[in-house]
């Protein structure tokens, strides 16, 4: 039985939906060997081909491409998903990225997103997704991009929301919010590729039936969050893509590849 590393986030719809192929809960000929870290550690970790299996911003995959080939489960794409950017006063976009702004990292896609709607942002500081809202908060910088659980808690702080770029991108496009997606490291043969990703697409099918199965696992790795915010992550970020990427899917994809090529 081959042994595959597995890198996903630590957030409730990455936990929820790998939970049973973690706990060998899916029929499979693989043995899995999660390995949890923040999205954009895992972009980076993308650039040596450190893992087997890993999930990987779209916007950091025109730098790995040579590396990793996209699977069609275990997406993280859809509608009134997107990134948000937030600060302590009403602003315009252009104000916001006219100043001091906290990123989740430069391989998002949320920041890959944020360059697509205003540019180049004149002074972006790179933090952990968890720190920017109290980075905002505390003035620390003048705005602040958002992604995860960040979407349901920044009025906890006192923010306010500037743009929502999920809503602009679907208003550019038509097309659904393409985050973040598995990906098989190109070494792997066809037979094993095909297996993890039909392996991922059991995960999120048991996922979805048994939805209280994986509560303990999703509390764990949770910090802070509330049960609701949990449950709201997880309804928002896990659906019907993450079990099998649609037409719609790639070709959301393929437009943002697009767009960032240009």
């Amino acid at each position: 039985m081959r042994t595959l590393r597995f890198g996903y986030s630590p957030c409730p719809n990455d936990t929820f939906a790998f939970h049973a192929l973690t706990h060998g809960l899916v029929d499979t000929p693989l043995r899995i060997e999660p390995v949890l870290a923040d999205i954009e550690e895992l972009n980076v970790r993308a650039r040596s081909g450190e893992l087997e299996l890993t999930k990987l911003s779209y916007g950091a995959f025109p730098a790995v491409g040579d590396r990793y080939r996209l699977l069609r489960s275990g997406a993280a794409l859809g509608h009134g998903c997107g990134p948000l950017v937030v600060a302590r006063e009403p602003m315009s976009l252009e104000e916001a990225v006219a100043g001091p702004l906290a990123i989740p990292g430069r391989d998002t896609t949320a920041f890959l997103l944020l360059r697509l709607a205003a540019g180049e942002p004149v002074e972006p500081v790179e933090l952990r997704y968890d720190r920017i809202l109290a980075a905002v908060e505390n003035g620390d910088v003048r705005a602040g991009l958002v992604i995860h659980e960040s979407r349901f808690t920044y009025e906890e702080h006192g923010l306010v929301r500037v743009v929502d770029l999920g809503a602009w991108w679907e208003g550019e496009t038509g097309l659904p919010v393409p985050l973040d997606g598995l990906f098989a490291r190109a070494d792997l043969d066809d037979e094993t590729a095909l297996a993890a990703e039909a392996a991922i697409r059991a995960s999120v099918e048991h996922a979805f039936a048994h939805p209280a199965a994986s509560a303990e696992y999703v509390r764990a790795h949770a910090q802070e969050l509330s049960d609701e915010v949990c449950a709201a992550h997880i309804a928002l970020y896990v659906n019907e893509f993450s079990v099998e990427l649609t037409d719609d899917g790639l070709g959301a994809i393929d437009a943002l590849l697009a767009a960032a090529a240009r």
